[in-house]
């Protein structure tokens, strides 16, 4: 099997939690290594991989063949940049870029360099979203007409991590938790006519916005997207109802959860839901109105690393591609841009 040599540019809690574990376990890739500028910390979990000193010893290193850019949102257009520059495939952490002209210059660079550039969004592959992806997917609740996403937690103090508090072109919830559930929406709808937003600060003592609220405009259809810090009882976070009927479902997986304690991706059930966490699907089959509970899908982030692959291996298609981030990108413009006018923003 061809090995795909693979370097991080952290291993802070994205390094530790979302991409070692997985590329360590796919066969198809190996782990040569992180930049680490501080803290020595990734040879006490994988004893045979390189601490690269500076990002430029990383990109030196000829074995790399795809590099992680899982830095501050305002370091992913500097760095992927210069990881494409380097000839290296690119996976590189959402929020994209800053701005949407960033990432459209790292998109022509990545096709004129015949390089691979991905966007990691993991939440594709949660099981609760795979699970109302299935739903859809199958008619079960007719053409949508009604959307609803919600990303929410309960965190009134600031985060000790100090480039998502302080203002600055990468901060802010629609650039922390926006990117998961607008790329959640245009991955099942596409991309909208519209954009409305509204965002503002609610935490004490805060300086970036912690809450937004959004409505994407389709011809038939309304999405609203929401985000904040100050939910501690949640509704559920997928609302979706159809001419035929409606799906609930909480947003249940828990895959970071048990990846933060140190699990390990490599059971054959990674992530199962409990049975508590099923969806409410409440609708018209083979002309009866049933109201019954839904078994989640599986949920698993190494199915996106499979993806990107066979993606270099194979050729096959980007499952998360650059244009993906592109759009998530000009939704999260155009949602800053309506919350300032106060106005529906045109795409």
């Amino acid at each position: 099997m061809e090995t795909v040599n693979t370097a991080l540019c952290s291993y802070g809690l994205s390094g530790k939690v979302f991409h070692a574990p997985f590329i360590n376990l796919h066969p198809g890739f190996q782990l040569l290594g992180s930049w680490e500028r501080s803290k020595k910390l990734i040879q006490e979990h994988y004893p045979d991989v390189k601490s690269y000193a500076s990002l430029s010893a990383l990109l030196a290193d000829n074995k790399v063949e795809l590099v992680v850019v899982n830095t501050p949102t305002d370091t992913h257009y500097d760095y992927t940049k210069q990881a494409l520059l380097a000839d290296k495939h690119v996976v590189v952490e959402k929020a994209f870029t800053t701005t949407v002209a960033e990432a459209e210059e790292l998109n022509e660079l990545a096709q004129k360099k015949g390089k691979k550039l991905s966007v990691y969004q993991n939440r594709r592959w949660d099981s609760d979203f795979q699970t109302v992806k299935k739903i859809i997917q199958e008619g079960l609740l007719g053409d949508i007409v009604e959307a609803e996403l919600h990303f929410v937690r309960y965190k009134p103090t600031l985060s000790h991590r100090q480039h998502t508090e302080v203002p600055g072109p990468g901060a802010g919830i629609i650039k922390d938790l926006g990117p998961h559930i607008i790329d959640q929406a245009l991955h099942l709808f596409g991309m909208p006519n519209a954009v409305f937003a509204d965002m503002r600060i609610t935490r004490q003592a805060s300086q970036i916005d912690d809450y937004f609220e959004s409505i994407l405009y389709y011809d038939k259809l309304r999405v609203k997207l929401k985000a904040s810090f100050l939910v501690r009882e949640p509704v559920p976070s997928y609302i979706i109802h159809g001419t035929k009927g409606s799906f609930l479902k909480s947003r249940a997986d828990a895959q970071e959860d048990k990846l933060r304690s140190g699990m390990k991706p490599n059971t054959s059930d990674w992530y199962t839901e409990p049975k508590n966490e099923y969806g409410l699907l409440h609708t018209e089959k083979d002309g009866k109105v049933i109201q019954e509970k839904v078994k989640s899908s599986q949920g698993s982030y190494l199915g996106y690393y499979d993806a990107m692959y066979k993606s270099i291996v194979d050729n096959q298609p980007i499952a998360v591609t650059a244009e993906d981030g592109i759009n998530v990108m000009r939704i999260i413009e155009a949602a800053i841009k309506s919350s300032n006018e106060q106005k529906v923003i045109t795409l």
